[in-house]
């Protein structure tokens, strides 16, 4: 019988986590099925455990459960620890291990595909939930100038931006109301987009040199690309980020990393 794994979140009906993984699996010969799995939003704990049940070997976690996964993990790596969040789980017998794919997600999607250098850059950073905090690590191993986090909730990115201080690079906070001066990448890390909202960053952050990536991706560019771009701004949305994640997430499972080149390019074809 295949190996079975599967994406767990709510909602999970867009993910595209499983014709990737297919692809992933075709080239590299593993054997394995990939599904989608919608958890009750009061219920991820247990779903968890009805996966384990299943003989199910791991799961990709999405909004809004990857805080509720690094708690329900027995053991976590170290970017996860550091991260506080989780979105890869490994089943091994009723052992479950946390991992964090989501940064070297990004990072390799900035860097190796958008063609843009971290190093030296100003990073603004929309959010600090559970998709923010899994970016953080990875980016300061880049060596930016500096990273903004901006939040609803000044508090909240205060104790983000303190959880990583001294790892590098200054990581400050603010309020989304105190985001000042233009920034050579900005991340949207929130959910407005799932809801087709925009984040309360203002037009200043933006400039005809800045890189503007929304973590969210659909058939067309969300609000926040639009305004981005509206404002100057290069922009790219989180499919590649998901292939690359996803990528890594592979490489835990199975002990081998995909290429990714095509099937990134084969898949924004398909949405032309």
């Amino acid at each position: 019988m295949s190996d079975r794994y599967c994406v767990i979140g709510n909602p999970v009906a867009h993910s595209k986590s499983p014709e990737i993984h297919a692809a992933f699996a075709r080239q590299t010969g593993q054997d394995l099925v990939y599904e989608r799995c919608l958890a009750p939003l009061d219920g991820f704990a247990g779903s968890v455990h009805t996966l384990i049940a299943q003989g199910y070997k791991g799961a990709n976690v999405t909004v809004p459960f990857k805080l509720e996964a690094a708690a329900l993990a027995h053991t976590l790596s170290a970017r996860a620890r550091a991260a506080g969040a989780v979105n890869t789980l490994s089943f091994t017998g009723s052992q479950i291990l946390g991992d964090n794919t989501d940064g070297a997600g990004l990072v390799n999607d900035i860097v190796r595909n958008a063609l843009v250098a971290v190093a030296g850059k100003r990073v603004l950073l929309l959010g600090a939930g559970g998709a923010a905090r899994g970016v953080i690590l990875p980016l300061l191993h880049e060596a930016p100038a500096r990273i903004v986090i901006a939040n609803r909730t000044r508090a909240t990115a205060d104790q983000l931006a303190l959880r990583f201080a001294g790892h590098g690079a200054p990581v400050l906070a603010c309020g989304f109301d105190a985001i000042e001066g233009e920034f050579d990448i900005v991340i949207n890390a929130t959910s407005a987009s799932l809801a087709a909202a925009m984040p309360p960053v203002p037009a200043s952050a933006f400039g005809p040199a800045t890189l503007a990536l929304d973590m969210m991706y659909g058939s067309e560019p969300t609000v926040f690309m639009r305004f981005a771009a509206l404002h100057g701004a290069r922009t790219r949305d989180g499919l590649g980020m998901l292939v690359e994640q996803a990528a890594e997430a592979f490489r835990v499972w199975r002990g081998v990393r995909p290429e990714t080149q095509a099937l990134l390019s084969a898949m924004r074809s398909s949405r032309a």
